[in-house]
């Protein structure tokens, strides 16, 4: 069995663990190593205020993280009240898909998300067929555009 709960600052050695063996199941994926870097901005996040909308879930069995989801409430003075939020990462072992973690994940971002007041959770989503199949079968959810990504220079 596991179990879902909010990331914390000391989760993060276990998350690396996660995030390469997410690597080491498919290298053709998943390009870039959690290096250094990328751990002291991860940690340096649990302090930085811009990072008090972000809201990070993991998903964990005998002490492994096996799945992780990552969403953010969209601050816009367009949307005042806060209602929208952002999915911005979802991602579960390779070798953990077929029970049901992505949609617990999903499901514990989903209530936060109420929880802070928001109705509207946004996905880029990935075009691979497991992806679209996992987001097909998302209750209460329909599919629009994929999005666009635009480079701020």
């Amino acid at each position: 069995m596991f179990y879902i709960k909010k990331l914390e600052k000391e989760d993060i050695p276990s998350v690396i663990g996660f995030e390469q063996e997410l690597r080491r199941q498919e290298p053709d994926t998943y390009y870039w190593e959690p290096d250094e870097t990328y751990v002291k901005q991860l940690e340096q996040s649990f302090e930085d205020p811009r990072f008090t909308t972000a809201m990070s879930f993991i998903a964990v069995r005998e002490e492994h993280v096996i799945g992780r989801i990552d969403g953010s409430l969209i601050s816009s003075r367009s949307d005042a009240s806060c209602f929208t939020a952002y999915l911005d990462w979802i991602c579960v072992l390779k070798s953990e898909r077929h029970n049901k973690v992505g949609q617990e994940l999903l499901h514990a971002l989903r209530d936060e998300c109420k929880k802070q007041g928001a109705g509207i959770l946004i996905a880029l989503m990935a075009e691979n067929a497991e992806a679209q199949s996992f987001y097909q079968g998302v209750e209460d959810a329909s599919m629009h555009d994929t999005g666009i990504w635009i480079n701020i220079r």
